[in-house]
């Protein structure tokens, strides 16, 4: 959670322009964007701009950072060269919104719950976890770290997503599951039976389509 720091977002993509729409409805003082993309160095959203390279982290010790970036295998590369060079501390943001009770839901570090998502009753969320709008998360779920929810995805009770998955678009996934680790279920897919490591799933009921790498 953000501890009156200031904030630096990850990220100058889509996602990194939702989060920087979120920390200012929420008060947050937005420091600026890391991106390693050199040609967008100074280019500006909504009052921030481009700062510099995702190394350069490091001059900005006195802020909060979330690595603003829809792929969970990107995030995890991210987070971990960050980790090599320091030791950087990372903001949880819940959209206004959202429906949480941080009584029922553990939330990690470094994690996003965006506009209009539920979460429901004990469940559990890992960190550098990105949930997008209007997600339904139903009880007794235990979200793994680095997992990414587009919008509108539906997880109904006692399911398991293990880390690195990515749930696309308009899916949905039958009560008790277990999905593994950086597994993939595309987009308005419907998911009746368990999903192995590393495997992508699609279709209605979704079925194995090939290795996830």
């Amino acid at each position: 959670m953000m501890l009156n720091k200031k904030l630096v977002i990850i990220g100058f993509g889509g996602l990194g322009k939702e989060v920087h729409w979120l920390a200012t409805r929420l008060g947050i003082d937005v420091r600026g964007f890391l991106d390693d993309n050199p040609d967008l160095l100074g280019e500006q959203f909504d009052g921030s701009c481009v700062i510099g390279s995702i190394d350069s982290w490091k001059d900005y010790k006195d802020c909060e950072f979330i690595i603003a970036i829809g792929s969970p295998r990107v995030r995890v590369a991210i987070r971990d060269k960050m980790l090599i060079q320091g030791a950087p501390s990372f903001a949880t943001l819940v959209d206004p919104t959202a429906v949480v009770d941080l009584k029922q839901v553990s939330i990690g570090e470094g994690s996003l719950i965006c506009a209009g998502t539920t979460c429901t009753v004990q469940i559990v969320i890992g960190a550098h976890v990105v949930i997008n709008p209007h997600c339904s998360i139903a009880h007794e779920v235990v979200i793994k770290d680095f997992v990414t929810l587009a919008p509108m995805v539906a997880i109904s009770g006692n399911v398991y997503v293990d880390s690195v998955v990515e749930l696309g678009t308009g899916s949905c996934v039958r009560q008790g599951l277990n999905l593994g680790a950086g597994s993939m279920l595309g987009m308005g897919s419907v998911l009746t039976k368990d999903i192995s490591q590393s495997k992508l799933f699609f279709g209605n009921p979704a079925r194995y389509i090939r290795e996830w790498k």
